[in-house]
C-alpha cells in the first residue's frame, strides 16, 4: 500500500479502498441507474412472483414461512441486492421442488430468471 492508503474489509463481503483525503464516512449502497433491473428481468419476476404467491397456499406451514421470507426479494420494484435476490430464487425453486409436478412451472420461472440475471 502506498502512503495515505487504507483498505477496510467488512463481513458483508465489501471491500473498501481509500486513496488519501481525511473526513471520509460511510458507504453509499443505494442502487445507481447501472444496477437497475432490466425490463425483461422485471417481468419474469412478476411471474415468477404470482406463481409463488399461488404456490404458498399449496405448501406446509413450514414452506408458507420460508417463502414469506422470500417473496419479498422477488419484487421486481425493490432494491435488493443481487446477491439476496440469489438466495430467494434458489429458496423459491427449492420449495417448489419439493411438492413435485405442481412445482414444476415456478422451477422453470425461476431458471428463467436466473437465466436473464446471468446467474445460470
Amino acid at each position: 500500500m502506498s502512503g495515505g492508503d487504507q483498505h477496510y474489509y467488512f463481513g458483508s463481503g465489501d471491500h473498501v479502498a481509500m486513496h488519501g483525503g481525511s473526513g471520509n464516512v460511510g458507504i453509499d449502497k443505494r442502487v445507481t441507474p447501472a444496477q437497475e433491473v432490466p425490463p425483461a428481468v422485471q417481468e419474469a419476476l412478476r411471474e415468477l412472483l404470482a406463481l409463488a404467491q399461488e404456490l404458498r397456499a399449496q405448501v406446509p406451514p413450514a414452506g408458507a414461512d420460508a417463502l414469506d421470507g422470500a417473496l419479498p426479494a422477488l419484487r421486481a420494484e425493490s432494491d435488493v441486492p443481487p446477491q439476496e435476490r440469489h438466495r430467494a430464487l434458489l429458496a423459491v425453486a427449492g420449495i417448489a421442488a419439493t411438492i413435485g409436478t405442481l412445482g414444476t412451472p415456478i422451477i422453470e420461472a425461476t431458471n428463467k430468471v436466473l437465466e436473464l440475471m446471468g446467474a445460470k
